[in-house]
């Protein structure tokens, strides 16, 4: 008996060493990623040496916080076009101008000091100013904005920058743990926890294009263009908007997905605006009204209620009336998601479309044009 146990821990120590000598050498033959293996090798080292607590997700908020920054912006005070009448002075007196002052955050996603944050951020800013995790600060100019998707990319110049790694927005599920990272209220920067509340969540009111990750990690005013990120610190979404009635945090917190930022800030980057489809259609969510008013017994998909005349979907045939069901292979249930595809189809490649009119499916080969760029307020 006394053999075979001293076989069992012998084998055990031999093919536990043989772990830790293949997890440091090859972590690629463990099948983990270059990204994720090291800070999980980390993490395993630290805690096996009592320096970490199990649990503690300490690895992964001290690698994604060097690459969050600090925003205030400021922006010129407008004089009221009658502050020099005598009467308008008699009534409301020397109206002294105050410049407007903004806090958010940002997120260093290259070594060449591109920053993504929220376009609410900026939005109407004169100056940007960018402060480190690391105290060092330097002014910031704007690269290109996004309205649509509420997101913008900032320059600055400087060196030696820490960046986040970007992670995989489309493979999280409900319950993961996320942490979110900013400068809530202009305390300072800090990190909270929590988990991936809900997906896909849309028709907010707050964007365009919306398919928010909604988290209970407290998120606050001034954390706006903040990271979310995964236990590996690696970058899920940015930080947007929060549900709340009294202006804090009430566990209801969105981020738009990291998949949906990137796609923005390589159109900023390299052409200085986002691309999208676009059809020129008018949809509305399918409801039994307008299926009577339109004469079609389609429960489920789009309604087109007008159609742009000589725009992409008329010159395909696409008519008033007419109830998309699907882009290509994807089902199309409401306009939020119809927007979507559309937005992600490539402008100037026909894209098949599968159109329930009164009692039959056509089928047609619509080409998509570029959407024209949101009118300012």
């Amino acid at each position: 008996m006394k053999r075979l146990w001293l076989i069992f821990s012998q084998t055990a120590t031999v093919l536990l060493a043989a772990y830790f000598v293949v997890a440091t050498l090859k972590p690629q033959w463990l099948g983990h990623g270059p990204g994720s293996s090291s800070s999980a090798l980390a993490l395993v080292e630290a805690q096996a040496t009592g320096q970490v607590p199990p649990g503690s997700l300490r690895v992964a908020a001290q690698k994604a916080s060097a690459a969050v920054v600090s925003i205030s912006t400021s922006q010129a005070a407008k004089k009221n076009p009658n502050a020099n009448e005598p009467w308008f002075k008699f009534f409301y007196g020397d109206q002294g101008e105050e410049a407007k002052g903004g806090l958010g955050s940002g997120v260093i996603v290259s070594q060449s000091g591109y920053i993504l944050t929220n376009n609410h951020v900026v939005d109407g800013a004169d100056d940007i100013e960018v402060i480190l995790n690391d105290s060092r600060h330097t002014r910031a100019r704007v690269m290109g904005t996004d309205p649509d998707s509420d997101l913008a990319v900032l320059k600055i110049d400087m060196d030696k920058l820490p960046t986040i790694v970007l992670g995989d927005s489309d493979s999280i599920q409900v319950g993961d743990q996320v942490l979110a990272i900013g400068n809530p209220f202009g305390v300072g920067q800090t990190v909270t926890g929590g988990i991936v509340s809900a997906l896909g969540r849309n028709q907010l009111g707050i964007n365009t294009f919306e398919n928010f990750i909604q988290t209970d990690a407290a998120i606050n005013p001034g954390n706006s263009g903040g990271a979310l990120v995964d236990t590996n610190g690696h970058l899920l979404g940015i930080n947007t908007a929060i549900y709340s009635r009294s202006g804090g945090s009430m566990g209801i917190g969105f981020a738009i997905p990291v998949s949906t930022a990137k796609l923005v800030l390589e159109g900023l980057v390299k052409d200085g605006r986002v691309t999208r489809g676009w059809i020129g259609v008018e949809p509305n969510d399918l409801s039994p009204e307008l299926a009577e008013t339109f004469g079609t017994k389609q429960t489920e998909g789009v309604i087109i209620t007008g159609v742009l005349q000589n725009g992409p979907a008329a010159k395909a045939g696409v008519k008033p009336g007419d109830v998309i069901e699907a882009i290509g292979e994807r089902k199309i249930s409401d306009v939020t998601q119809l927007l979507s595809v559309v937005a992600s189809l490539k402008p100037g490649t026909a894209a098949h479309f599968t159109i329930h009119r009164k009692s039959q499916t056509v089928e047609l080969d619509v080409t998509p044009g570029v959407r024209p760029r949101p009118k300012a307020n």
